[in-house]
């Protein structure tokens, strides 16, 4: 398995995994699946300023991972969002844990302190969601930090939502300046562990 930089040429493939989170899971609380215009728009935005990666094995995207704006205000900078999805037939193969790996060495070199992870979590474990995304992200070294109570409803059913987070670099007095991932992205190898 190989961590790449992903391309606009690999929304289809994007899409097809995250189809099944939007139309058999509650992990995500989209309704429905965007198309492969509208992935390629969200992407752009992304990689304006931060990475997303890809895990490929045998030539085929496997999951993938990127980071976000945690909020939009300058004093935000040091921190983001984390998101992954993984091929869901091939969970529990590792692909996650080293997506994440190659996403926080990204993170880290752009002088990223704080990653956050918006998860949405179960009042009771059902069919759509159970509490496998939080337990993955605490195994990772999140802590949890809050839940929002029945605050995304889908399926029929309401589902409450958590923050999690985790500290990857220094908190200091006199913080370095972020630095785009473009920028960087060729001192970065991704698959050095």
């Amino acid at each position: 398995m190989k961590i790449e930089i992903a391309s606009l040429e690999d929304a289809q493939e994007l899409v097809e995994i995250y189809r099944y989170y939007v139309e058999k899971t509650a992990i995500t609380f989209e309704y429905e699946v965007p198309s492969v215009e509208e992935f390629k728009q969200r992407m752009v935005h992304v990689m304006e300023k931060y990475p997303y990666l890809i895990a490929k094995e045998n030539d085929q995207i496997v999951g993938y991972a990127y980071a976000s704006c945690f909020k939009n205000r300058a004093a935000y900078d040091w921190c983001v969002e984390t998101s992954i999805y993984v091929n869901y037939d091939l969970k529990r193969c590792g692909i996650g844990k080293k997506l994440y790996l190659a996403l926080e060495k990204a993170l880290k070199a752009q002088h990223i302190t704080n990653l956050n992870a918006c998860i949405s979590s179960p009042i009771e474990n059902d069919e759509y969601l159970d509490t496998n995304s939080i337990d993955y992200h605490h195994h990772l070294g999140y802590q949890m930090i809050g839940k929002f109570h029945q605050c995304g409803y889908k399926f029929n059913r309401w589902y409450d939502m958590v923050w999690m987070e985790k500290f990857i670099g220094e908190h200091l007095e006199n913080q370095l300046p972020i630095i785009e991932f473009n920028k960087i992205k060729d001192q970065i190898d991704l698959n050095e562990e």
